[in-house]
């Protein structure tokens, strides 16, 4: 028996999906390599004999996961040597893309490569499918040597180790995943273990396979990458830990053990899915369980199959940028479905965002948290304002129970007209307008039209007569009051007034707004205050530390006021800025749970910070306002012009909130890494496209001509299809 694997009998697999394995939690954390192991032993019975196996568990520490929770600061890591490339801690976060082409097209690929090293990528990775792209890696890199290209190259292997030995001669990385290098295909069949030698013999089965590959690798002094796809576990990891985060990591545990027992270091670790509360998950308990055993490899991080457009950049912002947040990380790749020399411009956002915040160690003074748990997810849920008796407007449409969105809105925004419900998407009808499945909640005005601004005042009063709230600073209210409004005013005030505050005429509740520097006792005032929210406003190198500070002081003190994060953008950052810094600080206290809504401002078109805020909440799978596709990034194994699919696709079908639709080029890590999606279209030959609902295939080689009008049937016939809204002609009649 292999020491260190992990093992569990059971008659069901599925029994073993649901449920979580025993977690043991140290009296004390220790960062460096123990002597002897502390891990918990499980006691389990075999099914068919009774035996007894003691089964060593991953061991989760209770609150190690990154160096500091109240500062970002980088976690230490060996270096890694791909090729000329240094990766680890002590090097610049090291910046990843990978080749579409057929990789047997030698001459394509090495221009593709080249397009890539001159757009700022510091390493390419390549698909290689058989022998015939193994042999044709050394031609590409003979020719990029030749052409005086020395961009690190990196060989994505799936189910052919013979193949990966073969490309290690050539190529300076070998990226496999442990889910199917040894175990093949996914199938997701009900495996059941008769005994532990059973299990044991797989386990041992795989070193085999795998053993020569670590000896290539060591003996040519190549690089290799341990990444685990979500989707993608093997049918033994399946059995023991389901689908999870913890399964992910014991996957890459598994190869790790041989690389180790073989003296073989020169190897990082990746933890990706598409879903990126998962990935975030994963790649924090890796860590974890990294610093429990004094493991100091370094992590490549990345959202897989994030999409296109602001939508992927969103998703790979918040789980990337998250994880960047907390000083872990030390190479990525933006996965995008597009041209991939253009995935190396968020890339490198990102990057920069991160070296950033860990060169200029961003966070608060030191702190006790005590109420997050990373190891579990959990959403903190805020009390809705209810209706009281007398109000003139409804105020239980301020919040949304799943994430809310506010916009703030310039005097200059008023005189828009028709055209401000529009960027707030409203739905008109004749010209007036009525709250849809993305209009923003509630409004937020610097500043209050005077009370002889009647078109200003108008458009306002239309807004608060669908539910859309309305908010204002306490002092421009007090200059202008405004029927039906929430005035806004500072915390430190608020505590000083012991939570009783004078409300101008026509204002009939407050919000509170924080600027991260409060002390508990302050912030403790909230508690039965009747305040319906509490708007998070910090300078962005404060913004993720001060908040989780806040939040904690929230939950021991059973505070449930809804929190919103404000965040304020500076003119000279982009829309792009926007997304990366955005999702990865505000996205870094949602995949925590922690927050009930976004707020972006700056000077930007508000139907984009709407659009951006919307995303962000989706993105962080709270609020779907629109279809979510899970679309891969494409490579020398994609079987369709997946750009063009993937745009044809979400045209025709991007009205369906609540749907998730995956577009997958080939099928390489099976059906699982469409995990999250409702629906599936995915190429397996030439000009054919298999439909999935879920993860089963439920049509086979359909023409590529028909495929999309086919997915579009799958849906009607599974009660997911609605008929797109017809669009109010731009010149509707203005209601006076």
């Amino acid at each position: 028996m292999i020491s260190g694997t992990t093992f569990k009998m059971s008659s069901k697999v599925g029994s073993w999906g649901n449920s979580v394995a025993p977690v043991r939690i140290p009296t004390a954390i220790s960062r460096t390599p123990k002597a002897s192991s502390s891990r918990k032993v499980h006691v389990v019975k075999a099914t068919a004999n009774d035996k007894i196996l003691l089964m060593p568990e991953l061991v989760v520490p209770a609150s190690i996961y990154c160096e500091e929770y109240n500062v970002t600061k980088r976690r230490p890591t060996r270096t890694v040597w791909v090729g000329k490339v240094p990766i680890g801690s002590e090097h610049p976060i090291a910046l990843q893309t990978m080749t579409t082409t057929d990789t047997r097209d030698v001459k394509a690929t090495v221009e593709q490569v080249k397009r890539c090293a001159d757009a700022g990528a510091d390493l390419v990775r390549i698909t290689v499918q058989g022998m015939m792209e193994a042999n044709a890696c050394h031609e590409i890199r003979e020719q990029l040597f030749k052409d005086r290209y020395d961009t690190p190259l990196v060989a994505d292997m799936h189910f052919a180790p013979k193949v990966a030995v073969r490309v290690a001669e050539a190529f300076e990385k070998i990226r496999i995943n442990p889910g199917n290098f040894a175990d093949g295909r996914k199938t997701f069949e009900e495996i059941n273990y008769e005994s532990p030698e059973q299990y044991a013999l797989e386990v041992e089965r795989s070193e085999e396979i795998f053993t020569p590959l670590v000896e290539k690798c060591k003996a040519l002094n190549r690089a290799m990458r341990v990444g685990t796809n979500h989707g993608s576990l093997s049918a033994r990891i399946l059995s023991y830990y389901g689908d999870t985060p913890r399964g992910m990591v014991e996957s890459a545990f598994e190869f790790a053990r041989v690389c180790r027992k073989n003296d073989y270091h020169n190897f990082l670790f990746s933890m990706k899915a598409s879903n990126p509360l998962v990935m975030v998950q994963a790649y924090r308990l890796l860590a974890a369980e990294m610093y429990e055993l004094g493991y100091d490899y370094p992590i490549h991080l990345g959202v897989t199959e994030a999409g296109e457009g602001e939508d992927g950049r969103m998703k790979s912002a918040i789980g990337i940028g998250s994880l960047l947040m907390d000083g872990i990380g030390d190479t990525i790749r933006v996965s995008l479905t597009e041209a991939p020399e253009l995935e190396l411009e968020p890339c490198r956002r990102l990057a920069m965002l991160g070296t950033r915040a860990t060169s200029e160690e961003w966070g608060v003074a030191p702190f006790a948290e005590s109420t997050r748990d990373f190891k579990l997810f959990t959403r903190r849920s805020g009390d809705l304002p209810e209706q009281r008796e007398g109000d003139v407007v409804d105020y239980r449409g301020v919040l949304h129970r799943d994430g809310s969105v506010l916009s703030v809105v310039t005097l200059e925004d008023l005189k828009k007209g028709e055209r401000l419900y529009k960027e707030l998407a409203c739905k008109l009808v004749v010209g007036m307008p009525f709250k849809d499945i993305a209009t923003s909640d509630s409004i937020f005005l610097p500043e209050v039209p005077s009370v002889d601004d009647k078109e200003g005042r108008r458009h306002i009063k239309r807004l608060q007569d669908v539910n859309v709230g309305v908010l204002a600073p306490l002092g421009e209210l007090q200059k202008n009051p405004l029927p039906g409004s929430v005035a806004v005013v500072g915390l430190k005030d608020f505590a000083a007034a012991k939570g009783k505050v004078d409300l101008p005429s026509g204002a009939q509740r407050v919000a509170v707004v924080s600027d991260g520097t409060e002390s508990a006792e302050e912030i403790q005032i909230l508690k039965a205050s009747g305040a319906v929210m509490l708007l998070i406003n910090t300078p962005i190198e404060k913004r993720v530390h001060a908040s989780r500070r806040i939040f904690d002081v929230l939950k021991k003190a059973e505070i449930t006021i809804p929190v919103v994060h404000h965040m304020k953008f500076l003119a000279s950052e982009d829309a792009d800025q926007v997304v990366i810094q955005g999702g990865s600080c505000a996205g870094a206290l949602l995949v925590d749970g922690l927050g009930d809504g976004v707020m972006l401002e700056g000077h930007h078109d508000l139907n984009f910070l709407r659009n951006t805020s919307f995303g962000m909440l989706q993105g962080s799978r709270m609020r779907s306002t629109k279809t979510d596709f899970v679309s891969c990034p494409s490579c020398g194994r994609t079987l369709f012009d997946l750009s063009e699919v993937t745009a044809q696709i979400s045209s025709q079908t991007g009205h369906l909130p609540g749907v998730s639709i995956a577009i997958m080029g080939c099928i390489v890590n099976g059906p699982g890494e469409m995990a999250d999606a409702d629906f599936g279209y995915v190429g397996t030959l030439p000009g054919k496209i298999d439909l999935y609902v879920g993860r089963e295939v439920v049509r086979k080689n359909i023409a590529e001509a028909i495929a999309v009008d086919a997915l579009i049937q799958l849906i009607k016939d599974n009660d997911r299809w609605v008929e797109p809204e017809p669009e109010e002609a731009e010149e509707a009649a203005v209601v006076a």
